[in-house]
């Protein structure tokens, strides 16, 4: 065995049985592979979460083969892949459709790629919509066994997989102008900002036009009772956040939305005004 290790990651979710045949078909031609879930739950058909959600995790993934599938295309003109990385320390299997561009790109591009789409070990199937079941999941176990990249599929130059197209944080003056990469499940925002790009302790945050003051924080708990922080997260980036509360359901951002972070703003965060009354 080359491989010992599949990490999996879909928008299958775990309500169907998805999830489960895949593996079973794995183990049924790699028994001894360990299956490593990632996630299940990528938005359907979100190839832009999914693509960053597997490049957040990159850094911590075993060695060996990453299956990845959100895949809206099944069954159309999109090729299916598999890309060496780290000169055969990684290879990743799944739809050329950008969803493993950005981690390929991450840890220093693709040594070598084959397109798998006519591979010769594709299951034989009732319809054409689980490439997961009939394609993926049987290549990424037969490279776990040892079989090469030429024998899975026709090696193809890396250079003519689909790239991703990621959004890039912008100046306008003192003004940082951002977007929502990622919503965790706590509410976070994960913005593409890198923490050099904040030079400034305090912010006025500015979502549509609404505003909030907000402030550099390192951790949830130096945040009050509805003050908007900005910290840096698990990943590196800037994200935006409150202590116990959804950062997202409070300020109503989503994947994508526009954030612009002016330098300056006041102290503090939200006030509620109280009107004290006689006891009886």
């Amino acid at each position: 065995m080359r491989y010992d290790t599949v990490n999996f990651l879909t928008d299958y979710g775990l309500a169907d049985e998805f999830v489960g045949v895949v593996k079973s078909v794995i183990h049924s031609i790699a028994p001894t592979v360990r299956i490593a879930d990632v996630s299940h739950n990528i938005a359907p058909h979100d190839v832009r979460g999914g693509g960053l959600a597997l490049a957040r995790s990159a850094a911590y993934l075993n060695p060996g083969v990453v299956l990845a599938v959100v895949d809206p295309g099944v069954g159309g003109a999109r090729k299916a892949v598999a890309v060496e990385v780290g000169d055969g320390a990684t290879i990743l299997v799944g739809p050329d459709n950008g969803l493993l561009a950005p981690t390929v790109a991450l840890v220093g591009g693709a040594t070598a790629a084959a397109d798998i789409t006519h591979s010769p070990f594709r299951l034989d199937a009732p319809g054409p919509t689980f490439d997961g079941r009939d394609l993926f999941g049987p290549v990424a176990a037969q490279l776990c066994m040892g079989v090469s990249l030429a024998e899975v599929g026709t090696p193809i130059d890396p250079a003519l997989l689909m790239p991703a197209v990621m959004p890039v944080s912008a100046r306008e003056g003192d003004t940082i102008v951002a977007e929502v990469l990622w919503v965790d499940r706590f509410g976070n925002c994960q913005l593409n900002v890198d923490p050099d790009e904040l030079d400034a302790t305090r912010y006025s945050l500015q979502v549509a036009d609404a505003q909030r003051p907000a402030r550099r924080v390192t951790h949830f708990e130096a945040l009050g009772s509805g003050e908007v922080g900005l910290m840096i997260d698990s990943s590196g980036m800037v994200a935006i956040v409150l202590n116990r509360t959804s950062a997202a359901a409070e300020l109503r951002l989503g994947p994508s939305s526009e954030v612009r972070l002016h330098v300056g703003g006041t102290d503090g965060g939200v006030t509620t005004p109280v009107t004290l009354g006689k006891l009886a």
